[in-house]
């Protein structure tokens, strides 16, 4: 048993206790509030009337693949050979002793969503893992928790710079409805596979993978900013009628009215861009490109704020808006 006494505890889901305990039996929270039993053989912590409360959850990270202060050996973000690599998964790449991911776990943030990076039009399936461990099959939460894909400048510019599709915003759309239709194809041969074996196809994991949004057992985790490459994810999300988290989602205070979808989830990271890894330095967007909407715009719309808690403690505070 392990007791934390004289806690200011915030339970979230409930109103602030001060000078509360928290009892904690192996893995489990057994109580909370004034007045716990602290059984006499319970080891004790004395808060001294710090706060207390459940650990964070960042809903995008690249922690443990995007390696703080190690340089190309510890750059394992994207793999950017190939436009399309749903194959791939971020789970493969975690180094569970990165600095990041032990700087996130020191400043509260116990849960991550891992992904790969956005150069791919296609990247991989992200996890969802605990920060904290040693071995990260050990720190796994859900290994396979989207697909993630990239709309916009990334991709356009990796590929582009190689005079290789895609190079425009319409090719990196095209890229993903052909991956798509791929795997619908697939699926179709699969089925006939299991009527007939003699017509089931090879296996092929990238169109496994991409069948799973299909089927909508996975969601994408699509990497937009400008407003009308979130319009173009909903556009097709809609066509191949597949779920859609929409990540960074930037502009989406311009046309949350003007959607032509019904409520998307979006993951939002504060707007800031150009992160200098070794110095967490920060420089914001021009204040023309985003100005955060008030709250009411956002209507019905789940927000999932990303908050980069491993880099909070230098980031400088956004302005505040114009009157």
């Amino acid at each position: 048993m392990l007791a934390i006494t004289n806690a200011h505890i915030l339970p979230i889901d409930g109103p602030e206790i001060a000078a509360g305990a928290i009892l904690i039996d192996g893995s489990t929270i057994a109580a909370v509030g004034n007045g716990v039993a602290i059984p006499g053989d319970a080891e004790v912590i004395d808060a001294g009337g710090q706060l207390a409360l459940p650990g964070m959850l960042d809903a995008h990270t690249h922690l443990g693949i995007h390696e703080e202060g190690v340089g190309w050996e510890g750059s394992d973000t994207n793999e950017n050979t190939d436009p399309v690599t749903p194959h791939l998964r971020a789970l493969d790449g975690i180094n569970p002793e990165e600095l990041g991911l032990l700087d996130t776990a020191a400043h509260g943030v116990t849960t991550a969503v891992v992904l790969p990076g956005s150069a791919n039009v296609v990247g991989g399936l992200g996890a969802i893992i605990k920060t904290s461990g040693r071995f990260v099959d050990r720190m796994v939460v859900k290994a396979e928790c989207g697909l993630k894909v990239a709309f916009g400048e990334n991709p356009k510019r990796v590929y582009g710079d190689r005079k290789q599709l895609p190079a425009t915003r319409m090719g990196v759309a095209a890229v993903l409805r052909e991956t798509l239709v791929q795997a619908q194809v697939y699926l179709q041969k699969l089925e006939r596979g299991a009527q007939d074996p003699d017509k089931a196809p090879d296996r092929d994991l990238r169109l496994e993978t991409v069948g799973r949004v299909l089927q909508r057992e996975i969601p994408l985790l699509a990497h937009c900013h400008r407003a009308d490459d979130i319009l173009t994810v909903l556009r097709i999300a809609a066509e191949f009628d597949v779920d859609v988290i929409l990540e960074h989602a930037t502009e989406a205070h311009r046309i949350v009215r003007r959607s032509p979808r019904g409520g998307c989830p979006a993951s939002l990271a504060r707007p800031l861009a150009h992160v200098q890894r070794s110095s967490c330095a920060r420089r914001p967007l021009p204040r023309s490109a985003f100005w955060p909407a008030p709250v009411s715009r956002w209507r019905s719309v789940p927000i999932i704020r990303s908050c980069r808690a491993s880099t909070c403690a230098s980031t400088p505070a956004w302005p505040s808006p114009r009157a």
